[in-house]
């Protein structure tokens, strides 16, 4: 069973200055809640083919995978993949003018293998509530001035 999970928000800031923040991944712990650390496998800044190297916590466990940068078109999309691990996974992010500001989307899916394509469905669940709380922070972080990446 695939997972995808797609959550979105609108941030109340302009598009070029949300994605920028977004698709750096030096920021990345400080919007999202699992992640612990992040190491670039290649030299700065993003570009395609980048990989980036992540260490999470994700329903009690410690995961470390690393991101190759597959799409990428400043300000508007940014697609990476991982093919490691138990649960090769390919994340999204989609930057769009909206009343307001930014809508920001962010999806991630992958096919589950193992034990993990038994819990599958509770792993969909737990992903959706991180990603609702990573846009939350983002959101937070950007429309409260600390973002200037």
């Amino acid at each position: 069973m695939p997972v995808d999970v797609q959550t979105e928000t609108v941030i109340a800031c302009p598009r070029d200055r949300v994605a920028a923040y977004a698709c750096d991944p030096d920021n990345a712990p400080a919007w999202y809640a699992n992640i612990d650390t992040v190491e670039w496998r290649t030299e700065p800044p993003l570009a395609l083919g980048s990989r980036v190297a992540f260490v999470a916590r994700f329903l009690g466990r410690r995961l470390a995978y690393t991101y190759e940068i597959v799409e990428y078109e400043p300000g508007r999309r940014l697609v990476m993949r991982t093919a490691e691990g138990p649960f090769p996974m390919e994340t999204t992010y989609v930057f769009e003018d909206a009343p307001g500001g930014t809508r920001m989307q962010l999806r991630n899916r992958g096919e589950p293998a193992g034990f993990s394509k038994l819990v599958a469905p509770m792993m969909a669940a737990a992903m959706r509530r991180a990603n609702e709380t990573d846009l939350a922070a983002i959101k937070q972080i950007l429309e409260g001035g600390q973002g200037s990446g």
